[in-house]
């Protein structure tokens, strides 16, 4: 596979491309603001729209082209090995919580799809979270019996659809997987339906909540009144919460192509091991083909040699797989809260109308769903048996959490203060397409070489908390390192928590 090219859009995105929405051209009111029209956003948009609520949806980009339009697209309950952590973190009630709440949001999706009539490739999967290594057993029993305990429909195995032997495996019956994009476009449609407003190339830049109604800004200078906002941008694109402190940014890579004549290995599968190994097969084409969609080797943006890994991705894909033809590639991209659980609720101790969903550590279909159903029972004031589980003002669990959120911490400030004391590169030395951070007397300059030779520089200091980014030469993109704001060449934003670009400069 060709992985010197500019990564493309995925298959998601590509059989799905949707209508254009309109930007926001003139101030608003409403009783509802979502920021970010990935599925937390368009979910909780669309159940709130259900609920008679007049929503908007304000979306920098594309609708439900960011995270969501990447993903792998497992809809499951099942997450690698949760469970037992949960089960010991946050004892037998919260596993149940967090299982019920997933499977109710998966449950709640088929609904959907039912009463729309969603065309979204909906298929019945069981979900396995498999190891290789026998000395790893012990970690999938515990698993397997504590997702049964939180009353999943799980077993430990042996036996799987993979074609090579694992040592062992947590398989979840009746788990679920679909195309992303169809799904949210049919939902986006109802909710429109239903009165709701989606505004797409809508960049909010402020929020103000002191008093109430809230207010909202826009880049374009815009005003959004609301009773109450959610904001649901992937990572907050606010800090007033402190949440940049307790999430981490992880990318992953996904190549993909026709299966071939290799047997379809009939479930989603996932493994903690070898940097991460995610297996799924989708329908393509009309002649009853298979795609093979193969996710991992998951990395801090802004480290680490980014060719290398799709090399190395798309390696283990034909080795296991050697009648598939890769000719797809794309990233994706999640945060991880420090304690495994997402941050979905009241966006700080002082708000009464602000809410936010973040976090959900790779698994934000589920828990993109489930955020929709809990957001709207908050904003609505109907009960919720785990909104205590996800609250971001959870106390006991930022005790618990202290040795990861120290160790994050320290990861951010090590990029911080260790970044700045690398040696610069030069101009001279850029090959065409590359990029890298060089010293001038104006200070560190973002300098991308394009391939008809002509150098293109900007600020090299993230504008959200002032790291320095770095350059991903497989995507040809800026990213840091600290939080995961990434920029396109020229410095535009691609993906926050930042507001705004890369200052341009000249060398």
């Amino acid at each position: 596979m060709q992985t010197q090219r500019h990564i493309t859009d995925s298959y998601w995105l590509r059989t799905a491309p949707g209508p254009s929405r309109p930007a926001l051209s003139e101030d608003l009111d409403v009783e509802v603001a979502v920021v970010g029209a990935g599925i937390a956003g368009l979910s909780t948009a669309h159940e709130l729209a259900r609920a008679g609520l007049r929503v908007a949806v304000l979306e920098a980009g594309r609708a439900a082209a960011g995270v969501t339009g990447y993903t792998t697209a497992k809809l499951t309950a099942q997450h690698t090995l949760v469970y037992d952590r949960l089960r010991r973190t946050r004892g037998p009630q919260g596993a149940r919580l967090y299982a019920r709440s997933q499977s109710e949001a998966i449950e709640h999706s088929a609904a959907l799809v039912a009463e729309l009539g969603i065309d979204c490739e909906w298929e019945t999967r069981d979900a396995y979270t498999y190891v290789r290594d026998r000395s790893r057993l012990d970690e999938v029993r515990a698993e397997a019996n504590a997702a049964r305990e939180a009353g999943l429909a799980a077993a430990f195995t042996t036996e799987t659809g993979l074609p090579f032997p694992v040592a062992g495996a947590v398989r979840v019956t009746g788990q679920a997987q679909f195309h992303p994009v169809k799904y949210l476009r049919a939902i986006t449609d109802d909710l429109v339906a239903r009165g709701g407003q989606v505004y797409e190339r809508t960049r909010v830049v402020g929020l103000q909540e002191g008093g109430e109604p809230c207010r909202l800004t826009t880049e374009a200078g815009h005003t959004v009144t609301a009773r109450d906002v959610v904001i649901a941008t992937h990572y907050p694109v606010f800090d007033r919460a402190l949440l940049f402190a307790r999430l981490s940014p992880r990318r992953e890579l996904v190549v993909a192509g026709p299966l071939g004549e290799d047997p379809d290995p009939q479930g989603m599968y996932i493994t903690p091991e070898e940097n991460t190994r995610s297996v799924r097969t989708a329908p393509y084409g009309a002649d009853g083909q298979r795609l093979l969609v193969v996710t991992g080797e998951h990395f801090t943006p802004g480290t680490g040699d980014v060719r290398a890994r799709f090399d190395g991705l798309a390696a283990w894909a034909e080795e296991h797989f050697p009648g598939v033809e890769l000719d797809q590639a794309w990233a994706t991209q999640d945060n991880d809260s420090t304690d495994t659980v997402p941050l979905v609720g009241p966006f700080h101790p002082g708000t009464r109308h602000t809410y936010v969903a973040t976090g959900f550590g790779g698994w934000g279909l589920s828990g993109g769903i489930m955020a929709g159903l809990l957001l709207t029972s908050l904003i609505t004031g109907r009960g919720c048996a785990w909104r205590e589980l996800y609250d971001p003002r959870r106390l006991k669990s930022v005790v618990r959490e202290a040795p990861s959120l120290l160790r994050t911490q320290a990861e951010v400030a090590r990029h911080f203060v260790g970044d700045r004391l690398k040696p610069p590169a030069s101009v001279d030395d850029l090959a065409p397409g590359d990029g890298a951070v060089v010293r001038t007397a104006g200070g560190r300059l973002a300098v991308h070489r394009d391939e008809e030779g002509a150098v293109h520089a900007v600020s090299a200091r993230c504008t959200h908390l002032g790291c320095l980014v770095a350059f991903n030469r497989a995507e040809r993109a800026w990213e840091c390192p600290c939080h995961g704001s990434r920029f396109d060449v020229d410095g535009t934003v691609l993906q926050g928590p930042a507001v705004r670009p890369l200052e341009r400069r000249d060398l």
